[in-house]
């Protein structure tokens, strides 16, 4: 039975849509490629800050936010107290949001104090010890630590466990 014009548009419309499909660049204009830290590497970043700062004794949370400030991973080591929980979520959303670590961020309002607009959004905590996470110079997450006896020793294991995964951020 022959095919129908219809049939044979359809045909010559699925082709045409296919060879277009082929045709389009890889950089589709309006598009942004980004990168994400996969599960597995956020909870390893949360385990090795914890676990670096336990070898000293210190009873810490440890936090990672990714690049839209949304809790990926979390881990409350064990004797770290309630208000780590929210300290740790913190400094990594200040250091998302201001794209600097803690420390920098602590050092720089030594010298310049911070404006009240700064210090006004929920979330905002300039304190040390937390990182952003960074491939190339992107940043796509930050991992925040509390519970050590100063922010200098949250930041300290946060980078321990950041060091140590350097190598799956490349």
């Amino acid at each position: 039975m022959p095919s129908s014009p219809f049939a044979h548009l359809v045909r010559l419309a699925a082709f045409a849509l296919a060879v277009g499909i082929a045709a389009t660049p890889a950089g589709a204009q309006g598009l942004v490629a980004t990168h994400r830290l996969s599960a597995a590497l956020a909870n390893e970043l949360v385990v090795g800050a914890v676990a670096a700062c336990k070898q000293k004794n210190y009873n810490v949370t440890a936090v990672v936010l990714d690049i839209d400030g949304v809790r990926q991973a979390m881990l409350r080591g064990d004797g770290a107290g309630i208000a780590t929980l929210e300290v740790a979520n913190d400094k990594a959303f200040t250091s998302i949001t201001t794209r600097s670590d803690g420390g920098v961020l602590a050092d720089r309002f030594k010298t310049t104090p911070p404006s009240q607009f700064f210090l006004k959004p929920p979330h905002m905590l300039l304190l040390q010890g937390a990182i952003v996470i960074k491939v190339g110079e992107e940043t796509i997450g930050a991992l925040g630590v509390a519970g050590a006896p100063g922010g200098d020793k949250d930041e300290a294991c946060a980078r321990a466990a950041l060091d140590k995964a350097a190598d799956q951020l490349k």
